[in-house]
């Protein structure tokens, strides 16, 4: 008995991951993507009719898998607070270079709802983050540090050495670990 295909969207995801993890995004080409999921370029454009659609496609599946990510270590009982987990995930993801951004401009450009899923993904993770913190004002520092070094990592500017990238993260992850102040405390 043969196990179950995956869907060819899945496929072509995979396909696009991978040939944008070896090309990197700005360079991804239909083509190689079909000839990777091993689809025809019709049955690519079927599932995805632009190549900002696939891209869209690629950044929602990380979204999913870094909400999974958080989700799993969050379940884990392991005592860190969820900002701190938070903090921890992110940092690890910026560790790993990332390609140029210059495939985010031209995507934002064919298709300007292309940051909808991110800017839902990032309001509902900070919503979640605020739920689940009592001190705002820490919530707002981490998080928006957080956010600053994906931008400089994004957009390669980083202008931080890794030992200042280390001090930042352990900072923001003591700033995290402080006694929460009362809720009735918070603005927002």
């Amino acid at each position: 008995m043969k196990a179950p295909r995956s869907n060819s969207r899945e496929k072509i995801l995979a396909a696009a991951a991978d040939v944008a993890r070896e090309t990197g995004p700005g360079s991804l080409s239909l083509e190689a993507v079909a000839s990777r999921a091993g689809v025809s370029k019709g049955g690519l454009l079927y599932n995805f009719p632009t190549k900002a659609k696939l891209m869209q496609g690629l950044v929602e599946g990380y979204l999913r898998e870094f909400g999974q990510a958080l989700e799993s270590a969050n379940s884990n009982d392991k005592g860190e607070n969820p900002l701190a987990v938070y903090i921890r995930l992110s940092a690890d993801d910026c560790e790993d270079k990332q390609p140029s951004a210059s495939w985010i401009f031209s995507a934002i450009a064919e298709d300007p709802d292309f940051m909808t899923p991110i800017k839902t993904f990032k309001r509902q993770l900070f919503e979640r983050l605020k739920g689940e913190t009592q001190d705002l004002k820490s919530l707002l520092v981490c998080y928006l540090a957080i956010e600053g070094l994906r931008s400089m990592n994004l957009f390669d500017a980083d202008v931080l050495s890794k030992n200042e990238r280390r001090l930042l993260v352990s900072s923001l992850l003591e700033i995290a670990a402080l006694p929460q102040t009362p809720k009735d405390t918070r603005q927002g």
